[in-house]
């Protein structure tokens, strides 16, 4: 068991110090269907004025969920933010970047 612990506590550690690393912009963005975004740097997300729940898939893409829809975050090479959504029906499409 000690050797497990060993083993499994850095790797945690390293898996938490990866995701605390990874820090969402300050994102204004308008989406189709008055779906409105905002990420206070560092987060959360909110998603039409409530907190989405975030998902941390790297230091460059993240994704909020919440108010019935997907929430994609994409942080561009320059540091700029793409932001797209999906919707219930299957509905999609790329959200203004204000």
């Amino acid at each position: 068991m000690n050797a497990f612990l060993r083993i499994a506590a850095p790797a945690a550690a390293l898996l938490l110090a990866g995701q605390a690393a990874a820090k969402i912009p300050l994102i204004n963005a308008t989406c189709p269907g008055k779906i409105e975004v905002h990420a206070d740097q560092g987060g959360p997300v909110y998603i039409n004025g409530k907190e989405g729940k975030l998902k941390i898939f790297n230091e460059n893409y993240y994704e909020a969920k919440g108010s019935g829809v997907t929430i994609s975050i994409s942080i561009n090479p320059d540091g700029s933010a793409s932001v797209s959504y999906t919707g219930k029906g299957g509905a999609n499409g790329i959200c203004t970047v204000k």
